[in-house]
């Protein structure tokens, strides 16, 4: 029988007052049930921002070293949960164990990092223009951070959302998605814990489950909320940049893209075609960073095209428990969208070079696979070179020379993350000056990021606001106040 999760609101496990659950199934196995979760209220979410803004004040006062206390008791929690976590994300969410063990361990270091960047992050002492004074700047929390949060890492991206918002002395009300939960609310129950060991006050994590309209859109409008977070499709990022700013609320948004990899006439071709191929397929294409585009040049292009076909004929496909290449989409819907991309791509007069629909066989018709694609002879401008497809495809479009390849690059109006693959070292530095995109990937996948440094996109992938991940990302929950002390 599978658990059905209650909310976690003011150090307490609660249920709805809806008396309303859902439940959540295996994407390669849509049998089996993970667990069910509370189909929460406005009024669940108005009594967990409540709850956080009762213990704001009592949280910002606490030192930092506590709060980086707390952090690391809940990385030590996580730790010793690690292989159960990694197995949770792979039933619910599609990953492979390889891929969701890495994302757990990912998890796990960003509570420790900033637990560590809990105790000396503060302001800065500048130098006054008079003598007998003291100039310095302090760095204080915004208050309450509202999180929304996608399934996409659903451990991850809340781990780099909420740890920050806690190391620098903020309140946090998480709304999680209802397509992949489970994972971080088994982190919540390692915050629970820690919670109780190092004697944090109740109130600091709040945690919900619930449709977007009737939690997402509370925590957003109360006016307790001071900054809201979110990462997740471009039209319900905009939509609640709007509102959150309109009630003067900080807003930070990380949305979608339509990421580039350009392969230049003196790249390793078999080298080229392994790193388009795991930017596009790794994580079943599922990731704001993934490469749907490959911008080739065209004496390499046919060459290229066979290698990569070959890479993503070679995929593996299964559950992701059974760790294979690559597991199924998270749901239904997702499956039907990336089929219909297909179908475009094929109306716009794209040639399928591999793949374009579900596998063959009884082990995939419980589950959501789609075959990794790969589509030549489609133009810059149509439909599935400009939209986010969000699933394990990829176009490939020929260029003659650097300048075009850029340009091509650019022709969209996203900017997540773009690379490269060239042994030319002007060439690289042409790219990385020239691209507008706020990650830029030097013979790398377009994925893949280092906790420890700033993220975030440029264009129609942010606001444009405040960066995540590093210290940036705990500059977002802070405003500094300026001190002018005359001895």
């Amino acid at each position: 029988m599978s658990q059905t999760f209650e909310n976690y609101v003011d150090g307490e496990w609660r249920a709805s007052e809806t008396g309303e659950t859902f439940e959540v199934r295996n994407p390669a196995d849509t049998d089996e049930v993970v667990a069910e979760f509370q189909d929460s209220s406005e009024v669940d979410a108005n009594r967990a921002v409540e709850a956080a803004a009762a213990t704001r004040d009592v949280w910002a006062d606490t030192p930092g070293p506590a709060r980086g206390k707390f952090l690391r008791e809940t990385a030590k929690h996580m730790d010793e949960r690690s292989d159960e976590l990694a197995e949770t994300m792979s039933r619910e969410e599609g990953k492979t164990l390889t891929e969701a063990s890495g994302e757990v361990g990912r998890a796990i270091n960003i509570f420790y990092y900033y637990a560590e960047r809990a105790m000396d992050y503060d302001g800065e002492r500048v130098r006054p223009s008079a003598t007998d004074q003291n100039l310095y700047t302090i760095r204080e929390p915004m208050g309450v951070a509202g999180v929304i949060v996608p399934w996409n890492y659903p451990i991850a991206i809340p781990s780099w959302k909420m740890a920050p918002a806690l190391a620098t002395g903020n309140t946090v009300v998480c709304k999680l998605s209802g397509n992949a939960p489970t994972v971080f609310m088994k982190v919540v129950e390692c915050l629970d814990a820690a919670a109780d060991a190092v004697d944090a006050p109740a109130g600091v994590v709040n945690v919900l489950t619930g449709g977007g309209e009737a939690v997402g859109q509370p925590i957003i409008q109360h006016e307790e909320v001071d900054a809201v977070s979110f990462t997740g499709s471009r039209s319900v990022g905009d939509m609640i940049y709007e509102q959150a700013t309109d009630a003067h609320k900080r807003v930070q948004t990380e949305l979608g893209s339509k990421n580039p990899t350009i392969v230049t006439e003196n790249a390793d071709i078999e080298e080229a075609a392994r790193t388009v191929g795991n930017g596009a397929f790794n994580v079943t294409g599922q990731a704001c960073t993934a490469t749907e585009r490959a911008v080739v040049h065209e004496s390499i292009y046919d060459e290229f095209v066979e290698e990569l076909v070959a890479y993503a004929e070679s995929l593996d496909i299964g559950p992701g428990v059974d760790d294979p290449d690559m597991g199924p989409q998270i749901s239904e819907s997702e499956l039907d969208s990336t089929l219909d991309y297909i179908e475009t791509a094929k109306d716009e007069g794209a040639t399928i070079e591999c793949g374009g629909g579900r596998p063959e066989g009884d082990e995939y018709k419980s589950g959501y696979f789609v075959e990794p694609t790969v589509v030549t002879g489609v133009e810059s401008g149509s439909t599935v070179m400009q939209e986010e497809v969000f699933g394990p495809f990829v176009g490939v479009l020929p260029a003659s020379d650097i300048d075009e390849a850029i340009s091509l690059a650019n022709d969209v109006e996203f900017g997540l993350s773009a690379g490269i693959v060239t042994d030319n070292h002007t060439e690289a530095n042409r790219f990385v000056d020239e691209i507008d995109f706020g990650v830029v990937k030097v013979n790398e996948t377009t994925t893949g990021l280092e906790l420890h440094a700033p993220f975030g996109g440029m264009n129609a992938s942010s606001s444009e606001t405040y960066r995540e991940q590093g210290e940036e990302g705990m500059d977002y929950f802070t405003i500094i106040k300026t001190v002018y002390d005359n001895y």
